[in-house]
């Protein structure tokens, strides 16, 4: 995912991606502990899109929240 995508995108829609790629993450250490990993370096694109949207999401919340002072 690109950060200007997900910028465009409504809090809701990030919270829904978020808690999805959580569940993926999820999935993928249950592979990667009992060795059905393909993969390896999609935990890492997991993580990092993970961080991408925390990272705008908290941004949003605070532009929101200097708007309202």
């Amino acid at each position: 995912m690109k950060a200007e995508d997900l910028r465009a995108k409504s809090p809701d829609e990030l919270e829904e991606n978020l808690l999805a790629l959580r569940k993926e993450i999820f999935n993928l250490r249950f592979q990667r502990t009992s060795g059905q990993l393909e993969s390896t370096a999609r935990l890492r694109l997991v993580r990092r899109d993970i961080a991408r949207i925390k990272t705008i999401l908290n941004t949003q919340e605070r532009a929101a929240e200097k708007t309202d002072v």
